[in-house]
């Protein structure tokens, strides 16, 4: 009797006690998640309704089997070398077919990337060698070929350890390929392109809640909040308009409420008279953007110019200073998804703003903020896993969780950032920032 005892005592701390309600709901809730790439809600998901697919990526973490774990880390380092790849002077684009467009985003990230490699060395540098950081600068010029050399330049010729960059979602996706190749690395900052981490490369980590997380939003805000169904479209004709307004087009499909138009435009015009007439004809309760500030602010002026009054709502670049004084007097009802908080009373974020504007005497925005971050996460890497590339990239794979000054994030297994966004709506001319479940009540 006492043998018996004994053994059910210890099939029975083995089991462990039975699950409450409460728990069984949290562990269902945790796999459905797991089952879900990118956070998808039901709603959402495609043929979610009808069918279950026979197969589902971007489920399965990363792996990265090759070679390099082995190398010894180095003697004699005079600095440890970080890249950076931004669009920081002007040039040709691709996407407008004549000068680019990025350079105010990227020197705001390029800031912020320097303010984390000048605290790093602060605090002493690399390890216990006191081996100072160094920032390596090289510029992101709008060309295809051009990006993908200046990230052998960087890993070959700089010799850097990783990369941070870079915007444009075209260039982006070339530097990531050689990246591969290359076996270095890259930390993305500012492309918010879902695409991006869809390539299934070990090396590339995005730290800037995307595209995908801002249309869910805006699409719930729109078809859930303000119960409208009458949705037109106005983008800009490349990659950013193309690719980035795709998770909300899905969601109006799959929610009954297909686009009644959706009309582009050339990067850098300034007359949208012919598409907003079409729109107006076809009476939209909402006219969604996917553009830069300036477009976008000249569409929506245009549109109240015309007595256009519907709701107006877009992308995250809407979302500053220069839309403000671009859009005219007459705004309206206007809102934007966001990656963040910028607004949050978080005091890493309070010191990293004070930290920031003594530094460069403005006040930070999200590319400066989400470059402050993936940088730390690259020196934290740095740190833990020495110098070697591989090992480096290790680290980075381990960071399910980071708490940056940008908020806490969650990165799922292909090493994308699916955090909340933001809602940001304009109230008195001043942008207001509202979460999720804020935005949804």
């Amino acid at each position: 009797m006492k043998r018996i005892t004994i053994f059910l005592l210890a099939v029975f701390f083995a089991v462990g006690l039975p699950m409450t309600a409460q728990e069984s709901t949290q562990k269902a809730d945790e796999k459905k998640k797991a089952d879900s790439y990118g956070r998808t809600p039901d709603r959402y998901v495609p043929f979610g309704k009808f069918t279950k697919p026979y197969k589902q990526f971007f489920l399965d973490p990363l792996e990265y089997h090759g070679y390099g774990r082995q190398i010894p880390e180095p003697e004699q380092v005079e600095s440890v070398k970080i890249g950076f790849l931004g669009p920081i002077e002007p040039t040709v684009s691709v996407a407008t077919g004549g000068l680019s467009h990025e350079e105010s985003l990227g020197r705001k990230m390029l800031q912020g990337a320097k303010l984390a490699i000048e605290q790093a060395n602060v605090r002493g540098g690399y390890r216990d060698r006191k081996i100072p950081y160094q920032l390596v600068v090289r510029n992101d010029n709008g060309l295809w070929g051009a990006s993908g050399n200046e990230i052998i330049h960087l890993a070959y010729k700089d010799n850097v350890w990783a990369i941070l960059g870079t915007i444009d979602g075209a260039n982006s996706h070339i530097a990531i390929r050689v990246a591969l190749k290359v076996e270095i690395s890259m930390m993305n900052t500012g492309d918010t392109d879902p695409t991006f981490t869809e390539t299934a490369i070990p090396w590339v980590f995005r730290v800037i809640t995307d595209d995908r997380q801002m249309c869910y939003l805006l699409a719930d805000f729109v078809f859930k909040k303000l119960k409208l169904t009458r949705v037109a479209a106005l983008r800009a004709n490349n990659r950013y308009g193309r690719m980035s307004i795709d998770e909300f087009r899905d969601a109006a499909t799959r929610s009954g409420h297909p686009f009644l138009v959706e009309l582009n435009y050339p990067v850098g015009d300034t007359d949208f008279t012919s598409q907003l007439q079409r729109i107006k004809s076809l009476n939209p309760e909402v006219v969604i953007t996917y553009g830069n500030a300036a477009e976008s602010a000249l569409i929506l002026k245009q549109m109240r110019a015309m007595g256009m009054n519907q709701w107006f709502i877009g992308s995250d670049r809407m979302v500053s200073p220069e839309f403000i004084k671009n859009a005219g007097e007459n705004i309206g009802k206007v809102a934007a998804g966001y990656p963040y908080n910028p607004e949050s009373g978080d005091p890493r974020y309070l010191e990293f703003k004070r930290l920031f504007k003594k530094r460069f005497g403005e006040t930070p925005e999200t590319y400066a903020a989400h470059a402050y971050d993936g940088m730390c996460m690259l020196i934290k890497a740095i740190e833990k896993g020495g110098l070697n590339r591989a090992r480096i990239r290790d680290e980075l794979a381990k960071m399910k969780h980071y708490d940056g000054v940008t908020g806490k994030k969650e990165f799922d297994p292909v090493f994308n950032n699916i955090s909340p966004a933001a809602l940001a709506v304009l109230e008195n001319s001043r942008w207001v920032f509202y979460s999720q479940e804020e935005a949804l009540k």
